[in-house]
């Protein structure tokens, strides 16, 4: 039963007897102006004494129904306040806006790693001596490991600066962005290479297979162009901060940097 339901139903009761009470008033005062109708009025305040004691039973009743509900809204209320605070802990580690990387279709992706739908005039195979590896069946995307206003609070001032947690998070969008790419690039049947990319699907594959780089999520310094991300001191910044945390690690190599994606400890 709603609280604020029961408690208009026990004002009503209440309100009820009160004026049960007064008619009895009256009833005492008529007696003693007419003697002679005393025995009707006193048959009369019997019956509203019944009466009145039927309504008390029922205040009493409704009391008992009152005193047992308020430890289950005690509860509940605990319980919302619980919800509330999770609730809030999560929107503070979401970001504005979440990347339709996931959702994407196979156009869509084949777009972002620079790919162009099979049109066989349009490509070139890959060198016979160096074939490229089997598209695997199902590929895993990059990690998306957001940071929390914790970690950001933990890192030194003088690294942190006036990045806000939005931004970081934003610039974890873009690097999984372009990590898909390169994985894209990393799987791409021989025949849906353009020729001006097969060069660097190559390179790509070479990268990959390196001991430091072998099984892990990557792309390369020269791949970060925005929208959030970007080579300037914010962007710098951040990739130290990124760094410090644990969510990337670089390496070099030959003449390329190369920014692995990591899972947090």
């Amino acid at each position: 039963m709603d609280i604020k339901d029961a408690g208009s139903s026990l004002d009503s009761l209440v309100s009820s007897f009160n004026t049960r009470i007064s008619e009895i008033q009256q009833l005492v005062v008529a007696r003693n102006m007419y003697p002679a109708s005393s025995v009707s009025d006193l048959s009369a305040i019997d019956s509203a004494l019944k009466v009145l004691e039927l309504q008390l039973h029922k205040i009493k009743i409704r009391m008992r129904e009152e005193t047992e509900a308020i430890p289950k809204a005690k509860k509940l209320i605990e319980a919302s306040l619980r919800q509330q605070k999770k609730l809030q802990n999560l929107s503070s580690v979401v970001p504005p806006y979440v990347p339709d990387r996931v959702t994407k279709t196979t156009d869509d992706a084949i777009k972002c790693s620079n790919l162009e739908p099979s049109v066989e005039d349009s490509f070139v195979s890959l060198k016979l001596e160096e074939p490229a590896p089997k598209e695997k069946k199902s590929r895993i995307s990059p990690p998306l490991f957001y940071i929390n206003s914790e970690e950001l609070n933990s890192v030194p001032p003088y690294m942190k600066q006036r990045i806000t947690l939005e931004k970081v998070n934003a610039a974890i969008n873009d690097m999984a962005t372009y990590a898909e790419a390169t994985s894209q690039l990393l799987t791409a049947p021989r025949k849906k290479l353009k020729e001006n990319l097969v060069e660097r699907a190559m390179e790509l594959r070479d990268i990959a297979a390196t001991e430091t780089v072998k099984g892990k999520h990557f792309f390369l310094e020269t791949d970060i162009r925005g929208p959030s991300l970007k080579l300037d001191n914010t962007g710098k910044a951040i990739l130290t901060l990124l760094r410090h945390l644990g969510r990337i690690s670089e390496t070099r190599i030959g003449h390329h940097r190369v920014i692995l994606l990591l899972r947090p400890h």
